[in-house]
């Protein structure tokens, strides 16, 4: 499990990604704020990194860093929006973690299959693991 630093850091960039069409929705903001709490990090340290982003760290555990990935694959579909620039940006921000290329355009391209897009972790997982072993 990452240390806190590590968890602001993971809100953070997900905070920058729902921004990266310049306002966060509502519905992303609950989700993020789900996140939040799944990470043991209290609504007013949510709010402040809002407006405030810590530094970005990349995690070293291979597993936590595919569940960071899985849930910005979540927060981009939660607002049932999609545009070829998210995607990009999630290729990109897979890449900058240190995860295989393969593994990642496996990902976004069997979500269309999926109801809502949204990628089962399983899968997700499964794909991953065949690139890593």
């Amino acid at each position: 499990m990452p240390n806190r630093v590590e968890k602001l850091s993971l809100l953070s960039e997900m905070i920058a990604f729902a921004k990266s069409d310049d306002s966060i929705k509502s519905v992303e903001y609950n989700f993020l704020l789900a996140v939040a709490k799944q990470l043991e990090i209290s609504r007013e340290d949510f709010d402040y990194l809002i407006n405030n982003p810590v530094n970005r760290m990349v995690l070293k555990s291979h597993s936590e860093r595919i569940v960071q990935f899985h849930r910005m694959v979540l927060l981009m579909h939660v607002d049932q929006e999609r545009t070829q620039q998210e995607l990009a940006k999630l290729y990109n921000y897979g890449l900058r973690m240190g995860l295989n290329h393969e593994s990642i355009t496996k990902v976004l391209y069997l979500m269309e299959g999926f109801p809502d897009m949204m990628v089962p972790a399983e899968v997700l997982i499964d794909i991953f693991k065949v690139q890593y072993n």
